[in-house]
């Protein structure tokens, strides 16, 4: 059994190796990798990923980062397009096949259906003059210099490079579609992500009744009586046109009661905030939370144009809805 200090050193070293194999990469992008980004981009139908064991689930992988900004792919099996799944590949498709020898045999075994299709080949492999960097349209060099196992066997430091090569690859992509934030939610609605860049106020804000809202000449304990009743922990002062222009929280109650305001006989203007942060009902929902975070409060009014009050929120809402 290796003592601690020899098992460190190990894994240090394959993180260092794997790191000097994925910077050397940088070199290689090249007319090739323009080229590959241009057959992808004239694509009128999917990126078809194609590999065979560690790199197949690489290319697993890849197919799924290209799906999830913009690119639609997917992944097929060679060994099992053999038998049936390659009528997944149609014209207008652009194939992307990984093998860090070149000579995958299922591979090579598939690439005259893909030829007779018309369909362009990218290839990322270890030897561009191998029968698959040959026939490829664009070949992408994702050689290193060895790999990261000790008996330079287990694909380790050339699966890390192909990985990080469809990163790049995917990346370009992105930005080269006008790719936004909103794009990626879309696909990720499920997620956390999805919930922040798709879940607007107007959403998750009370409106009509459920909102507490209190004319400027109303007592401090009127207005106790609808911010309890309303259960958003506040209360907003609207003037004689209906405008916001205050707000009496759960946190101004107990600075009135530290200084000895007297709750039955004040009036609400006497001890509001005035001008209070606000929020629009079309902006997301994330960013109330930031508005939120940034003033240190709990709680905003949503209005118009105008100041007049549309709807409220505070940070229990936003934690119900996923945001936060």
């Amino acid at each position: 059994m290796p003592d601690a200090a020899t098992l460190l050193a190990r894994a240090r070293a394959v993180i260092e190796l794997e790191a000097h194999a994925v910077a050397e990469l940088a070199a290689r992008v090249d007319d090739a990798f323009a080229r590959a980004c241009e057959l992808i981009l004239a694509c009128r139908g999917r990126v078809v990923v194609v590999g065979m064991g560690k790199s197949g689930h690489v290319g697993g992988k890849i197919a799924a980062t290209l799906a999830s900004t913009g690119t639609p792919a997917f992944f097929v099996h060679p060994g099992e397009a053999s038998h049936g799944d390659l009528g997944m590949i149609q014209p207008g498709d652009v194939a992307l096949a990984i093998s860090n020898s070149g000579e995958t045999e299922e591979i090579l075994t598939i690439l005259p259906i893909i030829k007779r299709l018309g369909v362009p080949l990218i290839a990322f492999t270890g030897n561009g003059g191998s029968s698959l960097g040959r026939q490829a349209d664009a070949h992408i060099d994702v050689s290193v210099r060895q790999e990261a196992c000790p008996l330079n066997l287990a694909p380790t430091a050339s699966t890390t490079a192909a990985l990080v090569m469809g990163d790049a690859l995917a990346m370009a992509l992105l930005d080269s579609r006008g790719f936004t934030a909103e794009d990626f939610a879309r696909s990720h609605p499920g997620g956390k992500l999805g919930r922040r860049l798709l879940v607007y106020v107007n959403d998750i804000m009370h409106t009509g009744d459920a909102v507490p809202l209190v004319r400027a000449d109303t007592s401090l304990r009127d207005a106790l009586l609808e911010m309890t009743g309303k259960g958003l922990g506040m209360a907003g002062v609207v003037d004689a046109k209906g405008c916001l222009c205050g707000i009496y929280t759960d946190g101004d109650l107990r600075r009135s009661l530290n200084r000895g305001v007297d709750v039955y006989h004040a009036g609400i203007a006497e001890v509001m905030t005035r001008h209070p942060k606000t929020t629009r009902a079309d902006r997301l929902a994330a960013e109330a939370v930031a508005l939120m975070r940034a003033h240190k409060i709990t709680g905003l009014f949503v209005v118009d144009d105008a100041m007049h009050v549309v709807g409220a929120l505070n940070m229990q809402d936003l934690l119900k809805a996923g945001v936060v």
